[in-house]
């Protein structure tokens, strides 16, 4: 008896949809501004369609706009635009609700310069109890409230969008939302077929992502080296949108 192989389609979104998911910006407003005026030319190029931006969270701290960006993005929120939570957003609630233990590696990450973004400047060594008091001075609480009910994760079409990724061999609908937000191994080595192609930020990969296959990470490491990137998905069609700056800047450690 002979057995044939099915083969797997090629993931797609639903007929009349564009998307384009952005990376990980942390904090570099001017490298966002760059790469949402090529996406507006790339969409204009390719026609009419029903467009939503994806940002896959980790747009506060390291960079020097950070606090601009923890401004501006709750404003920006309609059927349109999605916005996930990703793990530095997450460390920032647990902070403005005093824990303690978040507060020593949000500022080792780069909560240090979200702070001092929002006026609040950080003495050494730290006093835990005035530092608290200012960043609630500092920021509104329906800012906090807002980054807290962001979604984990949104899906169209064949694809799943999140921050870190999935567990594999754990359905989707029963995922770790810990898991969703700081997830490396075993996700970034599995091969497995999941149920949706999962797009993702949180680790950092110079130079351009690889298309295809179970996962598409765009965390290009904006911060550290200038370029921000945005995935687009028009039905089985997969590209790549980049925008560079040449800003000396400064590495930091691969929180995600």
């Amino acid at each position: 008896m002979v057995f044939h192989r099915r083969p797997v389609a090629a993931p797609c979104l639903p007929p009349g949809r564009r998307v384009y998911a952005i990376g990980d910006i942390h904090g570099e407003a001017d490298l966002l501004i760059s790469l949402l005026n090529a996406i507006r030319h790339d969409s204009s190029a390719r026609g009419p369609a029903a467009v939503t931006l994806v940002f896959l969270g980790d747009f506060i701290d390291r960079g020097r706009d950070a606090a601009t960006l923890l401004r501006a993005l709750p404003l920006a929120g309609d059927d349109d635009v999605k916005v996930l939570k990703g793990n530095h957003e997450a460390a920032l609630v647990d902070v403005y609700r005093g824990d303690e233990e978040a507060l020593a590696f949000w500022l080792r990450f780069g909560g240090r310069q979200t702070l001092e973004g929002l006026g609040v400047m950080i003495a050494e060594p730290v006093d835990t109890a005035h530092l608290l008091h200012a960043l609630r001075a500092a920021l509104d609480v329906g800012v906090v409230d807002w980054l807290d009910r962001l979604p984990h994760a949104w899906t169209c079409g064949d694809y799943l969008f999140v921050h870190a990724g999935i567990r594999p061999r754990v359905r989707l609908a029963r995922q770790d939302p810990d898991d969703l937000l700081w997830i490396r191994e075993p996700f970034l080595s599995s091969r497995r077929r999941h149920e949706k192609v999962i797009v993702h930020g949180h680790t950092f990969t110079p130079g351009r992502p690889e298309l295809g296959g179970n996962r598409i990470g765009i965390d290009t490491g904006a911060h550290e080296t200038g370029c921000l990137t945005a995935l687009g998905l028009e039905g089985e069609a997969q590209w790549l949108i980049q925008a560079y700056d040449d800003r000396p800047r400064t590495t930091s450690e691969p929180f995600g």
